[in-house]
């Protein structure tokens, strides 16, 4: 479950009963750890009510289990997290996850640098969607191993899943693990899966501020491609201004600037990859 938005695959649902004219209304607050609390609201002039310190404590008892299960869930998902690094680094394979918004053009991107670069090093991919196989099977047509993750309701892949995802791609030692992360510039920026790198992806179609309105996602991440820049002259973007925000908020952000559908800048990008993966082969 993610607690920052509240998604969890087989959420249930919830009913809360309010009560009639004639009946005073109970009201009954699930907290997040389960614990249910339950109260009335006498509407009579001969009850008591709560005191706003009782409110209070209820909703600060909430609060605070909510807070306590949340660095659970990340305490938990960091230490998996650190298994799939330490695996990652005993076969000397580049694992990457990228993140971006839906439309980035990720996999576009993704299916490219496949094609382009299947000859020298080895790639596999884990995909991740709430919903369909559908850019799993446009990685499969250019040969690459591919694992699908739904994550039905769940906005963000996590380390679990990783691990699962890894047991069945089984990728070769001294290859590059490619994480297509459910498209999302939000809850991702938390769950650490292991990997060496995260990659946020963002097109010229998108507004040059998103550096500046998802701050946490660039300042977590280590590279950042704007893709899409065949489209500069169609659309209103200013580039420069992009880069100037995300540096702002990170400024130690590698940044390319490509076209997948071009290839326009990618030769960086590849070069990238390749000296990235040199730097974790053991001599």
């Amino acid at each position: 479950m993610c607690v920052t938005c509240g998604c969890s695959e087989g959420a249930e649902v919830t009913l809360d009963y309010l009560g009639t004219k004639e009946d005073p209304a109970e009201h009954r607050h699930v907290l997040a750890d389960g614990t249910v609390i339950t109260h009335r609201h006498e509407h009579s002039e001969t009850h008591d009510h709560h005191s706003p310190r009782d409110n209070a404590a209820l909703h600060a008892q909430a609060h605070r289990t909510t807070l306590t299960l949340e660095q659970n869930l990340l305490a938990k998902n960091d230490q998996l997290a650190a298994q799939n690094r330490t695996w990652f680094q005993e076969q000397e394979i580049l694992g990457l996850n990228l993140v971006s918004s839906p439309g980035s053009g990720k996999t576009t991107l993704l299916t490219r640098t496949i094609r382009d670069l299947q000859e020298q090093i080895p790639i596999s991919v884990i995909e991740g969607d709430q919903a369909t196989s559908n850019d799993a099977q446009r990685i499969r047509e250019t040969g690459c191993n591919v694992v699908q993750i739904n994550t039905g309701t769940g906005c963000h892949l996590e380390a679990a899943m990783i691990q699962k995802g890894l047991h069945e791609l089984a990728p070769s030692p001294r290859s590059i693990v490619m994480i297509e992360n459910v498209g999302n510039l939000v809850c991702p920026a938390l769950f650490d899966l292991g990997e060496q790198a995260k990659v946020v992806i963002l097109s010229v179609t998108e507004g040059e501020d998103k550096p500046m309105k998802y701050p946490h996602m660039f300042r977590a991440s280590q590279v950042m491609i704007l893709n899409k820049i065949d489209l500069l002259p169609y659309v209103e973007f200013d580039g420069d201004r992009c880069v100037e925000y995300a540096l702002k908020v990170n400024p130690k952000l590698t940044i390319f600037q490509v076209s997948a559908t071009t290839g326009e800048g990618l030769e960086d990008w590849y070069g990238w990859l390749k000296n990235t993966m040199r730097s974790l082969v053991k001599i």
